[in-house]
């Protein structure tokens, strides 16, 4: 086998040589014709070579290798070819052609090619694109770039036509119609991604195993408005496990994953929302889950406050059978501690955000993953050497600042709070006002919950090309809408990305329109978000069992001995072994052996 290929690659060899000089001839003799205005005429050749020998038969020649020939020059047997070393002869007569003598007298014809044809003559695929067809790959090329980044957290089936979902009658396989989605017909796709959702949330799936014989939610009704992705799809099917009904809505407009959500309406869940929907659309996704004749929810699960704030505005009397919320963003544990203030907080809310499973992993770890996601992403940027402001050193700011100084960036902080700037400090941050590096800064980062953190004036100041972008719940911490005006123009530039540009061609990257960059442009961790799942799980249960009285209408916090079972239950992913009090250390430190070990107190 080694000798065939040897010799197959000293034929190709010697093939691709002859055919290179007949190539330079030919292109001479052209030059020369054209120059004397000699019509040359075709000469028939033949494609098959021909053999002209003094013997009857042509003999079998045995190649020589020469020392220091890179060329293997290994024949297979019987192989009827010129010998390396023959003389090589041309004959005039024929008309060019090559001959080989061999050592015994005989005369063989070398094998010969067929003219190649140039670009001129009428090769089809040679001919340069038309500017048709020039705009036409462009715009395709645009267009998969665009599909491609547009679907960082959602599939996206290219062949959706423009209307919208309100507009449609869809059903899924059992014929249920009582949801409202993008395309039925991605449900496939979307328990694919359920399914790989599962395999990092061990908690979760662990709860499901423990409390589906008990069914601890039965009876319980949940009407939902979170981000509608893989992992809340766990959680949904977890609580339907264990007993639950539920409803659902999106608290974001650009997070929902279509296919996800397709695949929940498959499964017999009633969930309203998909990824793009306008102010008015989201808003009717939420009305169309709260007002149903004859279902009455029992529980609220809430990030941001919109499904809580709808509730007390348009159906105020559903707070009769409620018995309670959980919430867990920053902005919607801030609305929550206003109305319990004003006294019109008519039920008990359970505040997640601040338990410590959520602070400490998901905004902290989380985001200190996938803010570096959802810029490359976008803006395929390189943070090395880049100088970057990031607005708020919370748990989100701290995740952001400590992956942006990872990869090289030079990160500014501002902050209002003594306790978090020390802390910025402290892990060798810059503490500054945001006016006074607004002009050198080459990206702009908020983390604060709050509204109006980046104004237009900020923005009229930006240097040329500065990236601006949100990591907080709301869109109110960049003043989006001041940039909405005549003399700026808006140029997309692909999915959840625009140039904002002013009169004097100055522009800025806006991402996401001023909502949250990670769950809007890419993706986030599935690990960490199982913590967090499962702590609004553990806190339904808790507050749709708990007995009358033992929580009044105010805001809780999460017991830490369920903060504890909810790391707990982590654990053995990472197959980690907790060390045991002995009875004397226990009885020393004031503790039970079993928990909590942290007073309520303790952040």
């Amino acid at each position: 086998d080694l000798g065939r290929l040897g010799g197959l690659s000293s034929f190709i060899y010697y093939v691709l040589g002859k055919g290179l000089c007949e190539i330079a001839a030919m292109s001479v003799q052209v030059l020369a014709a054209e120059m004397a205005e000699v019509e040359l005429k075709d000469v028939p050749i033949e494609s098959e070579p021909k053999a002209v020998a003094t013997s009857a038969t042509t003999p079998t020649m045995e190649p020589i290798v020469k020392t220091g020939d890179p060329s293997p020059g290994f024949l297979t047997p019987n192989t009827k070819m010129p010998q390396a070393s023959a003389m090589k002869r041309t004959d005039p007569q024929q008309n060019g052609g090559e001959a080989f003598v061999n050592r015994d007298g005989t005369v063989a014809e070398a094998p010969r090619l067929k003219k190649i044809q140039f670009a001129d003559q009428k090769q089809e695929f040679n001919k340069r694109p038309t500017k048709i067809g020039r705009r036409s790959l462009s715009r395709s090329i645009s267009q998969s770039s665009t599909d491609s980044y547009g679907s960082a957290a959602s599939y996206t089936d290219s062949s959706d036509d423009e209307t919208s979902p309100r507009d449609k009658q869809q059903k899924n396989s059992k014929g249920n119609g009582d949801f409202c989605i993008k395309n039925i017909k991605q449900a496939d796709f979307g328990r694919r991604e359920i399914e790989i959702a599962e395999q990092e949330m061990p908690a979760l799936m662990a709860l499901r195993k423990r409390a589906q014989g008990e069914k601890p939610l039965a009876g319980a009704k949940v009407v939902g408005c979170t981000h509608i992705t893989a992992q809340t799809a766990v959680l949904m099917e977890t609580l339907s496990a264990l007993g639950a009904q539920c409803r659902w809505a999106a608290c974001n407009i650009y997070s929902t994953q279509n296919e996800v959500a397709a695949a929940l309406a498959e499964g017999g869940f009633s969930v309203f929302a998909w990824k793009g929907e306008s102010e008015d659309d989201f808003w009717w996704c939420i009305d169309r889950c709260v007002n149903l004749e004859g279902w009455q929810p029992n529980m609220i699960l809430d990030d941001g406050g919109d499904l809580t704030h709808w509730i007390y505005k348009k159906y105020p009397n559903m707070f009769k059978k409620i018995k309670g919320i959980v919430e867990e963003s920053v902005t919607g544990v801030h609305r929550l501690y206003q109305l319990s203030k004003a006294g019109k907080l008519c039920v008990p809310a359970m505040n997640v955000n601040d338990s410590v499973t959520k602070q400490k992993f998901d905004n902290l770890y989380c985001c200190r993953e996938s803010i570096l996601d959802g810029l490359k992403r976008t803006t395929d940027v390189m943070f090395g050497g880049k100088q970057v402001v990031v607005c708020g050193y919370g748990e989100v700011g701290k995740g952001c600042c400590a992956a942006l100084k990872a990869m090289g960036s030079i990160v500014y902080v501002t902050e209002i709070d003594p306790i978090c700037a020390l802390q910025a400090c402290m892990d060798g941050f810059r503490l500054v006002k945001l006016s006074e590096v607004i002009r050198q800064v080459d990206i702009v980062i908020t983390c604060t919950g709050n509204k109006n953190v980046v104004v237009r004036e900020y923005l009229d100041r930006m240097k040329n090309g500065c990236i601006v972008c949100n990591m907080g719940h709301s869109n109110t911490e960049i003043d989006v809408a001041s940039l909405r005006t005549p003399e700026l123009t808006w140029e997309r530039v692909r999915s959840q990305v625009d140039h904002v540009i002013w009169p004097d061609g100055k522009r800025i990257v806006l991402l996401a329109e001023g909502r949250l960059l990670n769950l809007s442009c890419s993706t986030v961790p599935t690990f960490v978000l199982s913590i967090t799942a499962t702590t609004q799980a553990l806190a339904l249960i808790e507050l749709y069992n708990a007995p009358e009285g033992r929580y009044k209408q105010d805001v809780y916090l999460l017991p830490k001995k369920m903060d504890e079972y909810v790391a707990s239950l982590h654990l053995p992913t990472f197959d980690a072994h907790l060390t045991e009090l002995s009875d004397e250390q226990a009885k020393y430190l004031g503790l039970n052996k079993n928990g909590p070990f942290k007073p309520n107190y303790y952040r």
